[in-house]
């Protein structure tokens, strides 16, 4: 097989809103590669309904977003990143319009031409949007932009395998890029790039249930892992409290932003519950309005509850949510007249890989960013809308860095061939799709909402397993898409597992029945430290 060989001075593994506006920001002089595993857009970014969190109202207050966000991170959010992000946001959004996003305009007030809304945990109106689709007019301006970059190559159908670092015995040696799987190609191509950036999305699809597109299966998060990086806080998996209910409506979400605008949560038989639950009722953070779902579900033995907004005016509706609402009339639901059948679904993956306020992960040139990262912004719990801005404000943060250690590399770095010398074509794909199957439905039983000691260790039991089993196909067989998506899954369970069992508390998005109270003393992050783990120098 020949073999081929990239140079770049930055590889960007993902192509979502992280990913994209670092590109757009590196100077034309920097050669870019931007990876995707589909189409340049297939991502967690074009599906994001709700909007971006910004301070853009004068009305309004940095201080207010700071003090929100705290509130709903349950006690474990960085405040000295909380700020310097809230404080990023309006300019972010600046940017974004700059870029040619069309978010929905209103008449001026304040200091604020902006439309506004409010979801769950925010006080004030903050949410900026382009109607009910923001993360497909982010994301489709962003690659119009990236594709008329002449510094910036775009590599489709490509998969990333693992990451390079640079050979030798130095504990501190740089990363110096990735072996990538060519689908349309079948082939591996050794990419060499002094600076990599991991921008490769969450890892939802690790449950079976969930509001992710199919490419969410936390990648960036195994790659960086299993390259020698901390990992923070896996066990927070934020579970979306409004996927609508319908064996054709794969992966739909009903946005926030509906409970925002007055939507209500009904009982099978029209009694409204979170009022018992929450002062804020509806607009309690998402992992509140989740639990209570889930209990009133299986109190009950529904297969769903109702979210009801046919109080607004249908030219309200029409107005605010045309996306949603179109969507559920081709699937026979008319949410102008009627409540929508409503279930919680795996959404948002609030760890990820330990990065700095530049975005650089313990392996120096190695850049983590947007959902595959831990920043210190999410906490316990991710409230609505501050995902898309931390994506942002540290795709423009990680430009600095970025370019210092560009400034300090050699321009052109070496990289060892991918070597398939002694493995062979499978005959038992049928192995891949049985324990991706497996390891979803086990995931979904014992580590979801609710968890308990138990579970958690008979999920720990089936992983290893599974994992023995991944790596002795691993390195027998050539790669595939699917094959690499499961390694990376297995990974990434392991990881929200153990996180699980460290954390004997119930604190935000983790909840275990055996310890159902919040302990103050276990307000810290939880980490985990690879084997091969060795911190960078300059923070030795």
């Amino acid at each position: 097989m020949n073999q081929r060989t990239l140079q770049f001075d930055v590889l960007i593994i993902g192509s979502g809103a992280a990913g994209l506006s670092l590109a757009l920001r590196l100077p034309d002089s920097v050669r870019c590669a931007v990876v995707s595993k589909r189409g340049l857009t297939e991502g967690n970014t074009l599906y994001a309904q709700g909007g971006i969190s910004a301070v853009l109202d004068s009305a309004d207050s940095l201080e207010s977003h700071v003090a929100d966000t705290i509130k709903a991170d349950a006690g474990l959010c960085v405040e000295s990143v909380v700020r310097m992000v809230v404080e990023h946001g309006p300019a972010a959004i600046r940017w974004l319009a700059g870029q040619g996003v069309a978010f929905t305009q209103s008449p001026p007030t304040g200091d604020s031409h902006f439309h506004l809304t409010r979801e769950g945990g925010h006080s004030h109106r903050r949410v900026v949007h382009a109607a009910d689709a923001t993360g497909r007019a982010v994301e489709t301006t962003l690659v119009d932009r990236v594709r008329q970059r002449p510094n910036v190559t775009i590599l489709e159908h490509h998969i990333a395998v693992d990451l390079i670092r640079q050979p030798g015995q130095n504990p501190g040696k740089c990363c110096a890029g990735a072996y990538l799987l060519d689908l349309e190609a079948d082939h591996v191509v050794s990419v060499a790039a002094p600076c990599v950036v991991l921008a490769t999305g969450g890892a939802a699809k690790v449950y079976l249930y969930t509001s992710n597109p199919d490419v969410a299966t936390g990648d960036g998060i195994a790659m960086a892992w299993r390259a020698g990086c901390r990992a923070a806080n896996m066990e927070f998996i934020q579970f979306h409290p409004t996927c609508l209910y319908h064996p054709k409506a794969k992966s739909f979400l009903i946005s926030e932003a509906v409970r925002g605008e007055g939507g209500r949560l009904l009982l099978p038989d029209g009694t409204r519950f979170m009022p018992k639950y929450d002062e804020r009722a509806e607009l309690a953070p998402r992992d509140v309005v989740a639990r209570a779902i889930d209990h009133e579900m299986k109190r009950l033995g529904a297969e769903c509850v109702y979210l009801d907004i046919s109080h607004q005016s249908p030219a309200f509706i029409e107005e605010h949510f045309p996306t949603i609402l179109n969507r559920c009339l081709e699937l026979g639901f008319d949410m102008r007249k009627e409540p929508l059948p409503v279930v919680p679904a795996a959404h948002y993956t609030c760890g990820g890989i330990e990065v700095d306020t530049h975005g650089e992960t313990d392996i120096p040139g190695l850049f983590a960013i947007g959902e595959t990262a831990y920043t210190g912004l999410h906490g316990a719990n991710r409230m609505a809308s501050n995902s898309l801005l931390e994506c942002l404000v540290y795709g423009e943060l990680a430009v600095e860095r970025i370019m210092q250690r560009l400034s300090d590399s050699p321009a052109d770095v070496a990289v060892p061939h991918w070597d398939e010398s002694r493995v062979t074509d499978s005959d038992e794909e049928v192995v891949v799709s049985h324990n991706w199957d497996e390891l979803r439905r086990f995931m979904w039983d014992y580590v979801g909402i609710v968890r308990s000691n138990k579970r958690l260790a008979r999920a720990k039991r089936r992983i290893d397993l599974l994992r023995s089993e991944i790596t002795e196909y691993y390195s027998n067989f050539r790669v595939s898409n699917d094959l690499l998506e499961l390694r990376n899954l297995v990974e990434v369970a392991d990881l929200i597992v153990q996180s699980a069992l460290c954390r004997r508390e119930s604190r935000g998005l983790h909840y275990n029945i055996d310890f159902p109270e919040t302990d103050p003393d276990q307000a810290e992050p939880t980490v985990l430290i690879p084997d091969n783990y060795t911190p960078r120098p300059e923070t030795s």
